[in-house]
């Protein structure tokens, strides 16, 4: 089993609870509100403001371009959507740390996995009414791009990381989820 089939299978109740948390399914069905998608950016964007930073400083500089690290910033893109939606920056309730850069990459994983889901969200929500002026800079953040980037992604992520490691990346995508889940 590759590490990202591995985190997947171990992270699937966590994805679950976070797509309840944001109300998903509404998405689909064309009744997720405004309201919602506020709290779905400032969620995120509490998400990437206490991990972004820390993430890119534990990974190893070889991963730099073999990631193109800068094109996956994603907090300058979501502060542009925090703006365009009037909210405020804040600050989270507890601290976030990754030991390694095995639970960077764990966190990352959790991150570039929603940008998967950020593009079909933005996609549904351009379709839905009352988000006609939406920017979607966070979400639609790597535009056609994006199968493309979370391939490369996985493959960096399957052919670094081995066995014995798992564990420990699994530990990071968990600690993000957290995170992410308790950011209320």
């Amino acid at each position: 089993m590759t590490i990202s089939e591995y985190l997947k299978q171990n992270t699937a109740e966590y994805h679950d609870a976070a797509e309840k948390l944001f109300n998903s399914q509404k998405i689909f069905n064309k009744t997720f509100t405004f309201e919602d998608y506020r709290k779905i950016i400032i969620t995120n964007y509490m998400m990437l403001l206490h991990s972004e930073d820390k993430i890119f400083g534990k990974l190893s500089e070889k991963f730099s371009e073999k990631l193109q690290l800068n094109d996956r910033k994603k907090l300058p893109l979501i502060e542009e959507d925090l703006k365009s939606l009037a909210l405020k920056n804040s600050t989270a309730s507890h601290e976030l740390e990754f030991m390694n850069e095995c639970e960077a990459f764990g966190a990352m994983y959790v991150i570039e996995g929603s940008t998967l889901g950020g593009n079909v969200i933005a996609k549904q929500l351009s379709r839905t009414e009352g988000f006609d002026g939406v920017t979607f800079n966070f979400f639609g953040c790597y535009h056609e791009n994006t199968g493309a980037m979370w391939k490369d992604f996985k493959e960096v992520l399957d052919t670094e990381f081995h066995e014995e490691q798992y564990a420990e990346v699994l530990s990071g995508a968990k600690k993000l989820y957290t995170f992410l889940l308790n950011v209320n």
